[in-house]
């Protein structure tokens, strides 16, 4: 196995002299690079030997420094820097940092080339491969092993931790973690230092956000600090991927000992399996969740007739079918989708959406008196409360103010325009199907009515659902015109706005003040109005009979307006 040491006595680079680092010279060497770029140290590896002709630090200490110091910190073998380049004699800085890190500082004669250096000591270093080659593949055998008899996640991780020395995290796409593993050495314990909750994000943004995007593609680990309350934690990192597509990660915890080369190829072999194992686990879930909302599909739209059925179909999807029932449903309004130009990056960006919507929405459960059971569809949300018959119904109040708190949130964290539509509640679950159809029909009567509110429960709109659903146009129109007909035709010939008037003056409960102020008018303003529709209309609006009358003739002309 080459060393440092066995570099000083080939021949064929006579010359080569060590200035610094001495206690270092024991180092292994694995492979020889290049160091010509000062952003390389996320893509070097351990017992790494390191040439360079210092032009990129030649003017800056700082720099200088830096390089030695991020050198030892990644384990690499030393650095060789060829002389009479941009260097006479290296910089008594470099020398006392060399020492002060035990790194090997080496000088290279002028006559040599770094390509011929690189290619005589990976001659040397070649016959060693044959020891890592069988120690790695012993490693994979077992780590294949542990996936054939179905241990996971949780037994490979542990296994990886015992290897490699170090506690072990692993973390989805999204740093949510899916397991951890203490070493028995660590005295900076991973459960007292983050938050290990399951599916949650185990690191800050700050610390995530120094991760570059293109890991997959560097294919190695890279180094990175992690800040505990003035500890600087060293974390190695390892993308979990298959081709460019990136399933997780694996998180050393470096507190116990450093890393050498085999434990960084074990890390290779250990992110391949977990890969396997989370599109394992990918492809279980997908199933899972199309047998979930098949389920939820048959019981919403009312095709599950057997009680036994029923109460199986619920005992394994998590709702208890002696509760009763109300359905809302949240409308995200798909602007912001249209503007892809193909079908599957509109799915992809809606189905993230509704998933965060759904997700919030499970946060703020605790906002209604029912249990809430939550799922999307895409641009819909779909929100299930269940609650006991001992206890008194949910009123419509009380819905409305929950829609309301959700709407709220919604609206502040995921930024996007919502329509809520809120049903009755059903004593029985076999007629959920009923308030899951009324919350729809109220989305769709505020997109039809074009009103302003966001939110309506089917008791608002009771009466347009009525007039809507079971009368013809033809009658509407003649009740229109019989009722608001003078009314309409003196706004089209002399260009008033006597129906927008009426519309307000009765859902202000015919109150002159609140009305003025509601349509920014002066109150003398709105009484010449009043007075002229009266006139018009040759009533006095007294009459309770013809109240109702032009009140149902105001809604159907709400309908046949947005119609036509």
């Amino acid at each position: 196995m080459l060393t440092v040491q066995d570099l000083l006595e080939i021949r064929a680079i006579d010359g080569l002299k060590i200035i610094a680092g001495e206690k270092g010279i024991n180092n292994k060497i694995s492979i020889v690079n290049i160091l010509e770029n000062p952003d390389a140290f996320d893509w070097l590896s351990p017992n790494e030997l390191l040439l360079s002709t210092g032009y990129i630090f030649k003017d800056n200490v700082e720099l200088q420094n830096k390089i030695i110091q991020e050198l030892s910190e990644i384990n690499c073998a030393g650095l060789v820097i060829k002389m009479k380049r941009y260097f006479d004699k290296l910089p008594q800085n470099m020398i006392d940092e060399a020492n002060k890190c035990g790194l090997p500082l080496l000088e290279l004669p002028l006559g040599y080339t770094l390509s011929n250096v690189i290619s005589i000591i990976n001659e040397k270093a070649s016959g060693r491969y044959d020891l890592l080659n069988r120690q790695a593949l012993d490693m994979h055998n077992l780590f294949f092993k542990i996936t054939l008899e179905g241990g996971g996640i949780t037994r490979i991780s542990s296994m990886l931790s015992g290897t490699i020395s170090n506690p072990i995290i692993i973390v989805d796409k999204d740093w949510k973690l899916l397991n951890y593993s203490e070493h028995m050495d660590n005295k900076i314990l991973i459960k007292d230092s983050l938050d290990v909750v399951s599916n949650k994000p185990i690191f800050n943004k700050k610390f995530t956000d120094t991760i570059p995007d293109n890991l997959s593609d560097m294919k190695k680990s890279i180094k990175r600090i992690y800040d505990l309350d003035g500890k600087n934690i060293i974390c190695r990192i390892m993308p979990i991927a298959v081709s460019r597509d990136i399933y997780g990660y694996i998180i050393i915890w470096q507190t116990v000992n450093e890393l050498k080369e085999f434990d960084y190829g074990i890390l290779q072999q250990a992110t391949t399996i977990i890969a396997l194992e989370r599109i394992k686990a990918k492809e279980i879930e997908e199933v899972k969740l199309k047998i979930r909302h098949d389920f939820f599909d048959d019981l919403l739209s009312g095709k599950i007739t057997s009680p036994e059925t029923l109460q199986t179909l619920c005992d394994l999807h998590g709702l208890n079918p002696n509760y009763m029932y109300y359905c809302t449903v949240i409308n995200i309004e798909v602007k912001e989708v249209e503007k892809f130009e193909d079908m599957i990056s509109g799915k992809f960006k809606m189905d993230n959406i509704a998933q965060k919507c759904v997700q919030l929405i499970y946060e703020l459960s605790y906002k209604t008196k029912g249990e809430v059971t939550c799922f999307h569809r895409n641009n819909r949300v779909i929100v299930l409360v269940g609650q006991s018959k001992d206890r008194p119904p949910i009123t419509v109040t009380e819905a409305k103010q929950y829609a309301t708190d959700l709407h709220e949130e919604l609206v502040k964290k995921i930024k996007k325009t919502f329509l809520i539509g809120i049903g009755q509640q059903y004593k029985d679950i076999n007629l959920l199907y009923k308030s899951f159809s009324e919350a729809n029909e109220m989305i769709r009567l505020m997109q039809q009515l074009n009103e302003k509110n966001d939110i309506s429960h089917f008791e608002d709109y009771s009466v347009y659902h009525l007039l809507d659903s079971n009368v013809s146009v033809p009658e509407l129109d003649d009740f229109l015109q019989k009722c608001l007909g003078n009314v309409l035709e003196h706004d089209k010939m002399h260009v008033t706005s006597y129906i927008d008037t009426l519309e307000n003056y009765f859902y202000n409960n015919q109150n002159v003040s609140e009305t003025s102020k509601a349509m920014y008018l002066h109150r003398n303003t709105l009484i010449y109005r009043i007075e002229k529709i009266k006139e018009i209309l040759n009533t006095d609006l007294k009459n309770a009979e013809e109240l109702l009358r032009i009140q149902i003739a105001l809604k159907i002309y709400r309908i046949l307006n947005k119609n036509m």
